[in-house]
């Protein structure tokens, strides 16, 4: 039997399915067994109690649906208190995703769920930046690198930085997360779209724009992975438009450590449960020992591949 295990950084994880925050909660465990995923990335806290956006939140498409959540929540203290608690119950490492409207606030609330029982954690650097005028953290390197060298100065935790797949030089601001002590990339995030109802000519969504999910950016993620994964030498967990086994294999192959699941759990509460048991039932049937063999092994031409390379190396 192959062995799934993967290691992101400092981190060993049974096998390398993971829920996507935000797509996830504590209620998921009527439906899979927590004990058999590689980790539980958790909802996103931020530093001050949101209310989220307003309403319509969600508008579904073809292929995926569109969300402005807005991240509501209640604080540090009460996510501390009454949202946590419940994973540390289980025997899979938790991760606790971070929101932030400044650099200094990410580096605040990391500091403070810097807690016993966290195994690492994610900053969602995709989010708006306050100080850039709304723009997020990750559509820039020098953003990145300033909300990155922030919060690894405050914690000794191992910390993911999740980007987002509306950065115009992806490569570029990956590196400038590996150079300011990121210790993975998760690639990444929903891609910003819209949609109207024809009949009343309103937006679809409260908020008008909103983030696309699901299989319909599987393609853009997948592309933004490979990219990553020859700009950085620090672990990629590949995001976006994942449902199967078949999916995590590609993100694997080119170039994902781990992957992480979102809209498909709408869909399917247990899909993550499927994917393991499809990898395993992958790896036997093509004689992979170990699922992590097959990290950045997509098959490229040489003469291809080094056009490939400088391309991504002149878009950033």
């Amino acid at each position: 039997m192959a062995d799934l295990s993967v290691r992101v950084g400092e981190l060993t994880l049974r096998n390398p399915v993971m829920p996507a925050s935000g797509c996830f909660a504590i209620e998921y465990r009527e439906a899979l067994d927590f004990n058999r995923l590689g980790a539980l990335v958790i909802k996103s806290v931020s530093p001050k109690a949101r209310a989220g956006n307003p309403t319509p939140r969600v508008a579904e498409t073809c292929g995926g649906m569109l969300n402005s959540i807005g991240i509501p929540g209640k604080g540090l203290d009460h996510y501390r208190d009454h949202v946590l608690p419940p994973y540390r119950a289980y025997d899979t490492p938790v991760v606790v995703s971070v929101s932030a409207d400044t650099a200094e606030e990410f580096a605040f609330a990391c500091e403070a769920m810097s807690l016993p029982g966290v195994a690492a954690i994610e900053a969602n650097i995709s989010c708006p930046n306050l100080e850039a005028d709304g723009m997020a953290f990750a559509m820039l390197p020098e953003t990145t690198y300033k909300a990155v060298a922030a919060i690894r100065r405050r914690t000794r935790l191992p910390f993911w930085v999740k980007l987002t797949p509306n950065a115009s030089h992806i490569a570029a601001v990956a590196r400038a997360a590996e150079d300011a002590g990121a210790d993975a990339i998760v690639m990444g995030n929903t891609v910003l779209g819209m949609a109207i109802d024809v009949r009343t000519r309103k937006p679809r969504l409260g908020n008008v724009m909103g983030g696309l999910s699901g299989p319909a950016i599987k393609p853009i993620a997948l592309r933004l992975v490979h990219q990553c994964y020859r700009a950085v030498r620090i672990p990629i967990i590949g995001c976006g438009g994942i449902q199967s086994a078949e999916d995590a294999v590609e993100f694997m192959l080119a170039g994902a450590s781990a992957v992480q699941v979102g809209t498909a759990s709408f869909r399917d509460p247990g899909v993550m449960q499927k994917i393991i048991d499809g990898l395993q039932a992958y790896c036997d049937e093509t004689g992979t020992a170990a699922v992590r063999d097959l990290t950045g092994q997509v098959r490229l031409d040489r003469q291809l591949s080094d056009r490939w390379l400088r391309f991504a190396q002149q878009s950033g």
